[in-house]
């Protein structure tokens, strides 16, 4: 028997351009959850994704609709994995994907703050003191609410401009 691999750029493409179901203005690829897609040898189309915290409500969305996308596609072997290790990031936002959340009127995240190999000390200090306006690009600003409608995000107000706006913090 013969196995014809499918093809795992056309796949890659295809899983790349799934919207977040909590930013749908980024895809998956913008916000650096998807990390690889590739072909067993059964024909088995693999994708990998990377939950951005340990129990994130929007995995098993994300999942489906990456499986749905290639299955629509014709791909009829779909498996997806979560992959914990390393552990995502902020900085796997691109920057298309920084640009995409500034547009929209949400300050993307600075640089997560890097921390040597081992334990990670618990940090329950703000991540940051200033962040600018995404409409204005004033830095007077100020935390309204440490969770937004997701928790990965905060409630801001620009004191220049008066508007306010959700922050992704930085992980």
């Amino acid at each position: 028997m013969v196995t014809v691999l499918p093809d795992v750029h056309r796949a890659r493409h295809l899983a790349e351009q799934v919207p977040d179901p909590e930013l749908p203005m980024l895809t998956l690829a913008d916000l650096g959850v998807l990390r690889t897609v590739t072909a067993e040898a059964d024909g088995t189309v693999v994708a990998a994704l990377t939950p951005t915290y340990s129990g994130c409500p929007a995995m098993a969305e994300m999942r489906a609709d990456v499986a749905a996308r290639l299955r629509a596609a014709g791909f009829d072997r779909v498996e997806i994995r979560t992959v914990l290790d390393p552990p995502w990031t902020s900085d796997w936002i691109t920057p298309e994907g920084r640009r995409k959340l500034a547009e929209h009127g949400i300050a993307p995240p600075a640089a997560a703050p890097r921390h040597p190999a081992g334990p990670v000390p618990l940090d329950l200090s703000p991540t940051r003191r200033t962040v600018a306006c995404p409409r204005c690009g004033s830095a007077d600003t100020e935390e309204t609410s440490r969770f937004a409608a997701t928790s990965c995000k905060a409630l801001w107000r620009c004191l220049a401009c008066r508007e306010p706006f959700e922050y992704v913090k930085e992980i």
